[in-house]
């Protein structure tokens, strides 16, 4: 490939960005960016990240993979930082849904076991998220699974789970 294509090719995916102060940096611009932009647009300007409440509605609208591409856009950049591994195990818990949903249920358990694990590192009640319920509604599925052995998936369009933030 010449050098022109391939500044071509690597233009396409980064853009000059002019923040407050005069400050520039290339920030790379990707149609998956885009398309979570658009999906988050909704949720801009609230108390809490569009990414993180992006997340939720699109979970609760059985839209799995894409909770996880959006959670996984705001943890990228955070993940290293006190909710790392709480943004981690949610998106832990959204990739379990779409095995699920792909009836794949050895994978599915085994995201649902890591989630379980990173949550256990945040109180009960984290981020406004009631994380009591969330392992109880992790513990079920997994008791589901194994029930089952790993031959009946339990996930149906009568038992899609469903998370809800608390603001009180």
């Amino acid at each position: 490939m010449d050098c022109s294509l391939r500044l071509r090719l690597v233009g396409r995916f980064f853009k000059l960005f002019v923040i407050p102060g005069g400050v520039t940096y290339l920030g790379s611009v990707s149609h998956k960016s885009a398309r979570i932009a658009a999906m988050v647009e909704t949720f801009q300007g609230q108390d809490l990240d569009a990414r993180y409440l992006g997340y939720f509605d699109c979970f609760n609208r059985q839209l799995f993979y894409e909770a996880h591409d959006v959670l996984e856009d705001l943890w990228l950049h955070d993940r290293y930082g006190p909710n790392g591994n709480f943004y981690k195990a949610l998106i832990q818990l959204a990739g379990a849904f779409v095995h699920l949903q792909k009836n794949r249920l050895h994978p599915s358990a085994a995201l649902l076991k890591l989630a379980r694990t990173n949550f256990d590192q945040y109180p009960a009640r984290h981020e406004q998220l009631n994380l009591a319920a969330v392992q109880l509604l992790l513990a079920g599925w997994l008791t589901q699974l194994e029930q089952g052995g790993f031959c009946l998936n339990p996930l149906t369009p009568k038992n899609v789970p469903q998370l809800a933030l608390q603001t009180d």
